[in-house]
Parts: C-alpha cells; structure tokens; sequence
C-alpha cells in the first residue's frame, strides 16, 4: 500500500531538520523496514513537508514504531523541529491523504 502525508516544520528550523534526516540512524531504518515498510520518500516545499510512504501494512508499520525506543527519541527530536507532526498512535493510521487523482 502507499500513503500520503503532510507534516509542517517549523520555519526557523529547516536546516536543523534536514541536517537530521540526512543523520538518520541506521537502527531506526532498520526497524522502519522491519516493521514493513519498503520506501519513504519525503518532499519539502516551504515548511510543507510530503511523505509518501510504501508498506505492506500502515496500520502494523505504526503500530510496532509507536513504542519502540529509538523511534520514541527520534520523534522527540521531530517534536523540537516540527509545527505538524506525524502521528504514530492508533488513529495515526487514518492519518493519510485522500487521493484526489492518479494516473
């Protein structure tokens, strides 16, 4: 399955937070790939940030990052840089964009 998303970073921290993703660690990819998903791609226009993420199950990808502690600290360093955040509760899942058109 593919899933849109639409977080927003804080206009005073863009550098920071590419600065971090080009830093990601490599046990949170890891684990991100263990739990299912095979692509995330995130776009940046402005503070708009577009995540477009591959997985065989969003709901499951979620559900085993919530708790896990390198991607708890992870999302802690995400909350400093980040007005929208992405949700990894339970309702996060619902959390992705309509399609309005595909080809």
């Amino acid at each position: 399955m593919r899933i849109a998303l639409h977080t927003k970073v804080r206009a005073d921290r863009i550098e920071e937070y590419e600065a971090a993703h080009r830093e990601v660690p490599a046990e949170l990819t890891t684990a991100i790939r263990a739990a299912g998903a095979t692509s995330w791609t995130i776009w940046r226009s402005g503070t708009d940030l577009f995540h477009v993420v591959e997985c065989a199950d969003y709901a499951r990808l979620l559900a085993e990052l919530e708790q896990l502690p390198v991607n708890v600290a992870w999302q802690a360093r995400m909350d400093e840089l980040l007005d929208v955040a992405h949700d990894y509760s339970s309702d996060g899942a619902a959390a992705g964009l309509p399609v309005a058109w595909e080809l």
